[in-house]
Parts: structure tokens; C-alpha cells; sequence
């Protein structure tokens, strides 16, 4: 964690302007108007900043979405500028827009990512203890960024039910053993290369792990048909696991090319909200 780094909320004109720049160095895309941002804070949606000193090097945003019959919390963006990431920032931001959610009366976040960038993966599920049920397909279409040129940008939906025993308690499935019908082989340049066992794939699973790249980008540039190999297999071993009941609750880091998310019964996990009154 960095030192002398400030988490507030963000709520003025300026304070979009300095998201603007903030966007353009992370991305290198054309930022969100601030009318669409500064609207955002003043009706339900939240921002909030890490500052160290006056310079803004981290934000998320959220605004206010609604979905049959409930409103909830829409995260769209986050971003950390690219010297100080990896130092806890995220974490401290997710933690704080938590707290103003609770404030004002949300229960549930949602927001997507990448289900190859295994950082975020780790972050979104074992360290803030989102889910995930839902695999979007090409979500935002073709993108010319530097993050998203030349693939489907498929993305994983994250539910953080803010307030239930999943969060607040930190709750983790108690699996003794995970089914992992994969194979990891190489490239020649040490690439990793996911094979799957069809035969074994959800025979009798309690839990199941999926490995996922360590580091996606580079093998994005330096291997773009592998990283699409990567893209349309992930595809289909989420959706057939999501449709199966299971769903994301973790990523186990590993000492090797990979990491594994880790899947478990939809049911299993405790998501109703914990009444105030019941925490003394």
C-alpha cells in the first residue's frame, strides 16, 4: 500500500476535469464529458478519488442502474494510474465506494472486467468477495484502445452484495478438493496453452478451477492468434459452467504461467443482505 494516499469522494466540476485527464493516461481514449460524470454525482451515482497531494492518481465511477424492479449500483470504471498500480489502491477505492453505497442505501455493485486479466479477477473476488454468474460476449464491441485492440471484448459481470455474510464476513466455500479437467502445455517462447478434458469436464464437480493467464497482455502482443485461442476457449468454459449452476468466488494464485479461478454452486453462497440491526 502507498504511503500518504487519500481516498474521498469526488463531487465537483474540477474533479471530473482531473478524471479526464486521468482517463486519457491510462487508456489513451477519449474520456467520459464531465456534464456526464459531475450529473452522475449529483443523482445517485458516486465517484471517488486517491490523491497523493493534489494529484489524482486513482477513481471509480459509479452510477445509478435499475433492473426488474431493483436498483443497484453500476460501477463503470475504475482506473489507477500506471505508476501506482498494483500498491492497493484499487482495494481502497472499492472499499470506500462501499461505504458510501451503504450510506445512501444500496446493497449490490455490479461491474465488468476482462476475465483474462487474472489481477482483476483476483481482486474482484478474493479480496472484495464479488461473484460472477454472467459471461457477456463481445460486451462493447470492437475497441481501438490499448487494452481491448483485436479481440472480443468479453467481459465477466460482478455482483458485490455489499452487505450480506459473502462480504461482510468475508465468507469463502469450504471445498476439500477442486476438479481441475484442464491441461497447461507451452509455446515454444513459455506461453501458456489451455487444453480441456471434455470427458471429465463437469463429471461430479463440487468445486471446479479454471486457469486463466498470468499476464494476458503480453501474450496479446506477442502472440495474438494464441491470445484469441486464449479469448474463445474461456468463452465456453465459463458459459457451460454458469449454466450450470456454478459460479465465481475466487482466483488461487499459483507459481506458474496461471492462475485458477475458482467455481463453485451458484446456491451455496450466502447473498441476502445482513440486517443492520444485526451487527451490534
Amino acid at each position: 500500500m502507498t504511503d500518504g494516499i487519500m481516498i474521498r469522494r469526488l463531487e465537483t466540476n474540477a474533479e471530473m476535469r482531473l478524471i479526464q485527464q486521468l482517463e486519457r493516461e491510462v487508456w489513451d481514449m477519449s474520456p467520459v464529458p464531465t456534464h456526464q460524470t459531475f450529473t452522475a454525482s449529483k443523482n445517485g451515482g458516486i465517484l471517488v478519488g486517491a490523491f497523493d497531494g493534489e494529484e489524482l492518481v486513482g477513481y471509480c465511477y459509479g452510477f445509478t442502474g435499475f433492473k426488474d424492479g431493483k436498483t443497484y449500483l453500476c460501477s463503470h470504471m475504475m482506473g489507477i494510474h500506471p505508476e501506482y498500480q498494483s500498491k492497493g489502491i484499487g482495494k481502497r477505492l472499492k472499499q470506500e465506494q462501499r461505504k458510501i453505497a451503504q450510506q445512501i442505501g444500496y446493497d449490490l455493485i455490479t461491474w465488468t472486467f476482462d476475465p483474462l486479466e487474472s489481477r482483476n479477477a483476483h481482486l474482484n473476488t478474493s479480496k472484495l468477495f464479488g461473484i460472477s454468474t454472467t459471461y457477456i460476449e463481445d460486451c462493447y464491441g470492437e475497441m481501438d484502445d490499448g487494452l481491448n485492440r483485436g479481440l472480443p471484448t468479453d467481459r465477466l459481470q460482478i455482483e458485490w452484495w455489499i452487505s450480506s455474510n459473502r462480504v461482510e464476513d468475508a465468507w469463502v466455500p469450504e471445498i476439500a478438493e477442486y476438479k481441475t479437467p484442464f491441461q497447461i502445455t507451452q509455446t515454444p517462447n513459455g506461453f501458456p496453452v489451455l487444453e480441456i478434458n471434455e470427458s471429465e469436464f463437469l463429471s461430479g464437480a463440487e468445486g471446479v478451477e479454471v486457469p486463466v493467464p498470468q499476464d494476458f497482455q503480453t501474450i496479446k502482443k506477442l502472440d495474438p492468434e494464441l491470445a484469441m485461442d486464449w479469448r474463445m476457449k474461456i468463452r465456453t468454459v465459463f458459459q457451460q459452467l454458469f449454466a450450470a449452476g456454478f459460479a465465481v468466488t475466487g482466483v488461487r494464485k499459483a507459481e506458474e504461467s496461471v492462475h485458477y479461478y475458482q467455481f463453485v454452486p451458484a446456491k451455496t453462497i450466502p447473498l441476502q443482505p445482513i440486517e443492520r440491526g444485526d451487527r451490534q
